[in-house]
């Protein structure tokens, strides 16, 4: 029996699909569904993407709220360290970015700018780790005796509906911020330009980010927005340029809790849309009140 001619054979060949799995709790699972979709771009299939279930929700839900409590007490600094140990490894895997960048429909420029920018902010991000507290905490003048303080804790689980036009930038420039402020999150990644979503979650395993402080899920938006706007674990929503039913969809689900509700239309590319009150969009305001002895002064003769 004659061999092909090799050139021929080649020409003939399947690809063979990469499968991209979804990233909950430092591991990389398959989806709980076993089921899985293939986005086009320009007719070229990006790969076997996991098409994530309720059950994967709730799942990241989990994992995101047991390391909550050990993410926030973490120092400011060591925080810091991890999300530019981030950008390091983020800047390593450069090549591989602006690869799947460009399959997903970007120049080789736009693509090179897009991967510079997202190690960029992050690094902007570890920078505020140690500061925002100064910024936005205060010290109250009251009429009693009493110190009055007010400062910033995390909400604790938010749940992150990426940019479906921006798969790289406008992810890092919400999730950045939410675990800046000691936040862990579950991100629902772009649906039709998903590869930079769970490569980045390729990043996060590689880096010092424990497990469960960012969770990473691709399926269809329409499919999973009731159960993450109701799951009564999940503290706030951040949502990248919602359709309006969409938002509404949302806003009526998240009410069963009073979930936080915080979303953007934003062009991420431009430098002024990082700024730390993205950090005081995901915290809360705790207020204390202290008690001080009082102490009279007579005879000054003033």
């Amino acid at each position: 029996m004659a061999k092909s001619n090799g050139a021929s054979g080649e020409k003939n060949r399947l690809e063979v699909l990469k499968t991209y799995k979804i990233y909950i709790g430092g591991q990389f699972p398959r989806t709980e569904s076993g089921r899985y979709y293939t986005p086009e771009v320009a007719g070229r299939p990006l790969g076997n993407i996991c098409w994530s279930s309720r059950k994967d929700v709730r799942n990241a839900v989990v994992a995101a709220r047991g390391a909550q409590a050990g993410w926030w007490t973490r120092t400011a600094y060591n925080r810091g360290q991890i999300l530019y140990r981030i950008a390091e490894i983020l800047e390593g895997r450069r090549d591989q970015f602006v690869t799947e960048l460009q399959l997903q429909g970007l120049t080789k420029a736009a693509a090179r700018k897009q991967v510079s920018q997202s190690v960029d902010r992050i690094i902007y991000y570890a920078g505020w780790c140690d500061k925002y507290q100064q910024v936005f905490s205060s010290v109250n003048p009251v009429s009693a005796s009493y110190f009055n303080f007010s400062v910033l804790e995390p909400m604790g689980v938010v749940f992150v509906v990426a940019s479906e036009e921006s798969p790289l930038l406008g992810l890092v420039s919400l999730l950045a911020p939410i675990i800046a402020g000691g936040n862990t999150c579950i991100v629902l990644a772009s649906e039709s330009k998903p590869l930079s979503s769970i490569t980045f979650g390729e990043v996060l395993a590689t880096s010092d980010v424990p497990g469960g402080v960012v969770n990473i899920l691709t399926g269809l938006r329409s499919e999973l927005v009731e159960h993450f706007s109701r799951h009564l674990d999940i503290n706030a929503i951040a949502i990248d340029s919602p359709s309006e039913p969409m938002l509404l969809s949302i806003q009526e689900f998240a009410a069963e809790n009073v979930k936080r509700i915080r979303h953007y239309s934003v062009d991420w590319k431009n430098p002024d849309s990082e700024n730390p009150y993205l950090i005081q969009d995901f915290c809360e305001v705790k207020t204390t009140w202290h008690p001080i002895e009082q102490i009279s002064v007579s005879g000054s003769g003033y």
